[in-house]
């Protein structure tokens, strides 16, 4: 039997949890992933199956289901196969928790003693109550969706790893505004990204291949000075002619709707709230970054960028912002969210065009 590695410690992160399993070899029997990010999900079961399966005899020794199309006697008959001709066999059950009665019965009774010569990998979808009793016998993953901090990272460390390139920060800050945090999205991105760089004419086989600004325009549509974050940023220094010039640009991205500009909008409607609320208590300016951080560390607000680069731009602009702006601001971003729900409305584009001018009309707030 192979031995088995030490429980990880609890705020150990799961990414950080499988990279230790398979650096040292060593895998716990049985592995419980969950959590909202299906995309890191998928990634650790194809990493944790790509180190501790022979690929030489993966047709025997993998068996990847799904939960839902198992009996009792089925699961039984998986958990119980021992491995063909090699150290480890591995079986992924997909929606676990979707189980029949009878089926789940089984596994329960598997969990208490698992088979030390088998990786059990149990998965449940993103939207999904964790089990806590599976994840009590078990080694429990949750994959919670990155932060932007880390998708920023996380962008660079893919493109290094899995395609062998480079990405300036330049390019990867447009990406992210362009993309959002889908990591899914994200990874299709830097593919076609890698493509481009890799295929232009003046590559070179010597030089590292790095994907830069320009080539992050030229794949995805998006221009520096034309992103959402623009947008943002110039409706919260009130400056209409550049708002209304952004909106066609940002609403002719692709995968960036009206809603979606209405929600970050929101977003950061609600934190410049907040902000003038803690100027008004008596909180110097300089504190405000830490103040707008733990902000959306609380509530969890997309704010279209890395909440360390979203707290410094609202920290400039809070002075020009009173409560009744605020507020406001808060009714118009209500209105309009209604109206592109309204299904016989079709002019999104319209629609966030008198928003951007009701947002920048807002009176300013007067210095004391």
């Amino acid at each position: 039997m192979p031995p088995r590695a030490a429980a990880p410690a609890k705020e150990a992160s799961p990414l950080r949890v499988v990279q230790a399993a398979i650096q040292a070899g060593q895998f716990e029997p049985v592995y419980y992933l969950c959590g909202d990010d299906d995309y890191l999900k998928d990634g650790a079961v194809r990493d944790l199956l790509t180190a501790a399966i022979d690929p030489s005899t993966r047709d025997f020794n993998c068996e990847i289901r799904r939960a839902a199309d198992l009996d009792a006697e089925t699961l039984g008959s998986l958990l119980a196969t021992p491995p063909m001709l090699a150290e480890r066999r591995a079986v992924v059950l997909r929606d676990v928790t979707a189980l029949k009665k009878a089926a789940r019965a089984q596994l329960d009774a598997y969990l208490k003693r698992p088979a030390g010569d088998t990786l059990l990998l149990l998965v449940s979808p993103a939207g999904t109550k964790a089990d806590a009793a599976l994840a009590a016998a078990s080694t429990a993953l949750d994959f919670a969706p990155l932060t932007p901090e880390r998708v920023r990272k996380w962008i660079a460390h893919h493109a290094s790893t899995a395609l062998a390139i480079g990405v300036t920060d330049e390019a990867a800050a447009l990406l992210q505004q362009a993309v959002g945090n889908d990591l899914h999205l994200l990874a299709g991105e830097l593919d076609k990204c890698a493509s481009y760089v890799l295929g232009a004419p003046d590559a070179s086989a010597d030089a590292p291949a790095t994907i830069d600004a320009d080539a992050v325009a030229a794949v995805v549509g998006i221009r520096r000075g034309e992103t959402v974050t623009d947008l943002l940023d110039a409706v919260a220094r009130h400056d209409a002619k550049t708002a209304v010039a952004l909106v066609t640009h940002v609403l002719g991205q692709p995968k960036v709707t009206a809603v979606q500009v209405v929600m970050m909008l929101t977003t950061q409607a609600f934190a410049l709230a907040f902000g003038r609320a803690r100027r008004d208590a008596g909180i110097p300016t300089n504190r405000l970054p830490q103040e707008y951080f733990a902000f959306l560390k609380e509530t969890g607000g997309f704010p279209g960028r890395p909440w360390g680069e979203a707290a410094s731009a609202w920290t400039k602009v809070t002075d020009q912002w009173s409560a009744d702006a605020c507020e406001r601001a808060l009714t118009l971003l209500l209105e309009t969210d209604m109206a592109l729900k309204d299904t016989t409305v079709s002019n999104a584009e319209q629609i966030l065009m008198s928003l951007v001018l009701g947002l920048c009309a807002t009176p300013r707030r007067r210095p004391a």
